[in-house]
């Protein structure tokens, strides 16, 4: 059987890697770093985390929650991999980053399967057979400018801001605090708390005023989900204590005190030596960040072990180009999968690469491609990077309102999810009995 290529060894496209190989179709797997690396990545790890280390919630109440289990019942390798490296996260899954990737990548390389070439793929029509494109949000220029000329149609463009790490030990736990949220999950998170006004104020308006690194080559353009910090604060002094600066259920036990306002910090690695700023994605210059983030209480001495960085990233006008198989319309000896297909998140990233893999693997063994059910979480990622109707397309994390309304009306939100997961979830078992007698 011809080889499948799949080009880029980020969360998609080992992913998509894993599927093939799972059904035993032999895989080429182009990886252009340690040849040629970029601004974001700092590892020859496959699947690296460049942002965050939380892969988050993890209940099926929530959407991604569900997506991750409906990626568990399908053999995902990430899955496998990130509930291996789980670190504590209250109801969140985060992981050991350098952990997490190096399990990835060792996986793969083990794999008979799947052949790793180091190479930076510059031309498409150079492959032959089938291509799974899954060169990320950080895709090359040349790449980028070939794959542009090739379907015809102009890539959009956005910003994505990675959080700073500090260094535990250099943290001040006469102010910092250990709890989560309204007790959840265990008390996984620090927590840094503005107890006055005043206090959080003077942090406010440091922060609007700081100065940002210059943003250079391409034109600046927020996306909603991944705000800069420094984007935030501009839109008002309350906005941040609407979002991640929120104090609601962060009661400080050593006294009883709700605070103004607080910042958290996030377990990033297993030896929990490591922690990032919640939702401090930014681009501001690295000696403001150590000047304006110093001025969070515990961390007036913290060690920056990673400043928060901006880069590039740009996806597809996929309802356009995409069916709901991430197959290209034009052409389909390609699929295309990941971040760069307008699924917004680690995990829908590698959700993506597992749908593209098994729908090449079907078409491979010339079987009838399945479409996932709908209601599933998977099904309704899939249905909106393929809905040709959608205007002004933007990437999208998974969500319950994708997903198909139940035919009862429930008031209480919580169980009203736990429905949609449950039928999602025997809706993804009829799914899977469908393909078993043919793809295991």
């Amino acid at each position: 059987m011809n080889p499948i290529h799949v080009i880029g060894a980020g969360l998609a496209g080992c992913e998509a890697a894993n599927q093939l190989a799972r059904h035993n179709i032999p895989v080429i797997l182009h990886e252009m770093r340690p040849v040629k690396s970029d601004a974001a990545h700092k590892t020859d790890y496959f699947a690296e985390l460049v942002c965050s280390n939380s892969l988050r919630a993890g209940n099926i109440e929530n959407a991604v929650g569900l997506l991750k289990e409906e990626m568990r019942r399908m053999g995902s390798l990430i899955m496998e991999q990130a509930d291996k490296h789980q670190v504590p996260a209250g109801g969140a899954l985060a992981v050991d980053r350098d952990g997490f990737a190096a399990g990835v990548t060792e996986a793969v390389k083990a794999n008979p399967l799947i052949t790793v070439v180091h190479e930076e793929v510059t031309d498409l029509s150079t492959l032959e057979g089938t291509v799974i494109v899954a060169s990320g949000p950080l895709t090359s220029d040349a790449l980028s400018t070939n794959i542009r000329t090739m379907l015809k149609e102009e890539y959009f463009h956005f910003f994505d801001a990675a959080a700073p790490i500090v260094a535990a030990d250099s943290l001040d736990y006469d102010k910092v605090y250990r709890a989560s949220r309204y007790n959840k999950g265990g008390a996984d998170y620090l927590n840094c708390p503005f107890y006055t006004k005043e206090e959080y104020l003077a942090f406010w308006e440091a922060l609007c005023n700081a100065e940002s690194a210059p943003v250079k080559d391409f034109e600046h353009d927020v996306f909603e989900a991944c705000m800069p910090i420094e984007e935030m604060a501009a839109r008002g002094e309350d906005t941040m204590r609407f979002g991640p600066l929120k104090p609601v259920g962060l009661v400080d036990p050593r006294n009883g005190k709700e605070a103004y306002a607080v910042v958290q910090l996030r377990q990033d690695n297993a030896a929990a030596s490591l922690y990032n700023i919640v939702g401090f994605q930014t681009h501001l210059k690295w000696p403001e960040q150590r000047r304006v983030f110093g001025m969070i209480p515990g961390l007036e001495k913290a060690e920056f072990v990673r400043f928060g960085v901006m880069h590039k990233n740009t996806y597809l006008n996929s309802p356009q180009l995409l069916d709901n198989h991430f197959q290209l319309r034009s052409d389909k000896r390609f699929y295309f999968a990941g971040q760069m297909t307008g699924v917004e998140g680690y995990v829908e990233s590698a959700a993506s690469g597992l749908m593209a893999g098994l729908a090449a693997a079907r078409e491979a063994l010339g079987l009838p491609v399945l479409d996932f059910p709908a209601e599933t979480a998977h099904g309704a990622l899939a249905n909106y990077i393929s809905n040709p109707a959608i205007e002004n397309f933007q990437p999208m994390n998974v969500n319950f309102g994708l997903i198909p309304p139940l035919t009862v009306r429930i008031r209480k939100k919580k169980e009203k999810n736990a429905q949609i997961a449950a039928r999602a979830l025997d809706a993804l078992e009829k799914f899977m009995l469908d393909m078993e007698p043919n793809l295991g």
